[in-house]
């Protein structure tokens, strides 16, 4: 059932076995699933020295390089003291008008169809991210590029989980053959490193931008390797704009499923904005967009597990995780749990209100948490506070089948296959 369902197998085996379940996985090899805040804090933070990414992440440095995604030791360090920088809580803001400009047009696009037409809201939110990481980070225009890119997070992800289930000999050999099962699952000769290579060519033959550089001008220093370089883009653009699609997508849909909610957020976007284009001042002007949003992480995260290896014997809850075993902190499980959230399984944003209690920090961990917490965490909360205020004030989306869709569990957690909503004009 992990490999059909990891999902729906994780929930049972909490349910029957409680927080901390050890799941043999092969003569003399085991895992261990993790689900509340201080196993999480353990592993993450108070003994995180002792912790590397798991075995599971092969997969995908196979597949996009030895980004920070997926490096360790001293490459990591290198490149998240280079990046770090970019995406400052102070200095993300700059980043406002290139998020503002990409919903902008998308929402053109939407007010050429008629009223009533039923949209792809995933493939949409999709094309929407891939926009604003390309603007922002990478001063591309990355529209042509929509449906390969689709395609290849789709292929990507299928392959990635397959191979970590699968007891394959990792090396060289096992990298390419992932790469080129990964493209001819998406039908493409080009995959992912033909898009990241004409990027990367594009801005070398064009040098730096005017102004402040993006990340695409951070990254292109003596002190990276080509492969190094286009590691990291490779993993802005598929982890950085498959997160926040997701995110987006969840969200559309609980405000569809959840009226009061959906319009305690139009009242709240018309009475800061007054029909005026957000901008990236007033994300802390709208807290219950804010809180919407985050209630969307806290039920759907989009990084569902993270999986982490020990590299000396470890304690865990009273647990022993010897080391080179996997230790699986489930994020999915940990939000849900009801000894730290009320109604877990309800929609209720007023959680994350200024005032609205206390919980343990570990309680809600969407980005990750310790030194390896997603750098991309204050980027990503701009983009998606804007983006759901800007469809707000012109658009309410309607779910075409009453409730909500069933997560798909591959590397990210997905609202289905589809998400077809219907596109209405607000009065």
């Amino acid at each position: 059932m992990l490999l059909r369902d990891p999902l729906e197998a994780h929930i049972r085996l909490a349910a029957r076995y409680g927080d901390a379940v050890r799941m043999p996985i092969g003569p003399g090899h085991s895992a261990f699933l993790f689900s509340r805040p201080e196993h999480a804090e353990h592993v993450f933070a108070v003994n995180q020295d002792n912790y590397v990414k798991a075995t599971t992440y092969r997969p995908l440095r196979a597949l996009i390089g030895n980004g920070l995604l997926t490096s360790e030791g001293e490459d990591w360090r290198r490149h998240r003291r280079l990046i770090q920088p970019v995406f400052s809580r102070r200095d993300v803001i700059r980043f406002g008008p290139a998020m503002g400009n990409a919903t902008q047009h998308m929402l053109k696009g939407w007010d050429e169809l008629p009223s009533g037409t039923v949209l792809n809201v995933r493939r949409q939110t999709s094309a929407l991210a891939l926009d604003i990481v390309g603007g922002a980070l990478f001063g591309a225009d990355l529209a042509g590029d929509t449906e390969a890119m689709a395609k290849a997070v789709d292929a990507g992800q299928r392959v990635a989980v397959l191979a970590a289930l699968l007891p394959l000999p990792w090396g060289p050999r096992s990298s390419r053959a992932l790469k080129v099962l990964a493209k001819r699952v998406q039908g493409t000769k080009e995959g992912v490193e033909g898009m990241v290579g004409r990027l990367i060519a594009e801005r070398r033959a064009h040098g730096g931008r005017d102004g402040d550089g993006d990340l695409l001008d951070v990254l292109l220093t003596p002190d990276l390797s080509d492969a190094e370089i286009g590691a990291e883009v490779a993993t802005f653009m598929l982890a950085g704009h498959e997160t926040t699609s997701n995110t987006l997508a969840w969200s559309l849909a609980l405000l569809s499923a959840f009226p009061s909610a959906r319009e305690r957020l139009e009242q709240e976007v018309d009475s800061v904005l007054g029909g005026r284009v957000p901008e990236a001042g007033d994300a802390s002007r709208l807290p219950w967009t804010a809180a919407v949003i985050s209630e969307a992480l806290r039920l759907y995260p989009p990084a569902w597990t993270i999986g982490r290896s020990p590299l000396a014997d470890d304690t865990v809850a009273g647990v022993t995780v010897p080391a080179g075993s996997r230790a699986t902190i489930s994020t999915y499980l940990i939000h849900r749990h009801r000894e730290f959230w009320p109604d877990p399984a309800g929609f209720d944003p007023g959680r994350f209100l200024p005032g609205s209690g206390e919980r343990p920090h570990y309680a809600y961990i969407p980005f990750g948490g310790g030194r390896r917490a997603c750098v991309g965490q204050s980027f990503a909360e701009l983009e998606t506070v804007l983006v759901l205020a800007s469809i707000a004030q012109r658009y309410r989306l309607e779910l075409t089948v009453r409730g909500i869709p069933a997560p798909i569990a591959n590397v990210t957690l997905r609202p289905g296959h589809d998400l077809p909503m219907r596109l209405l004009r607000r009065e």
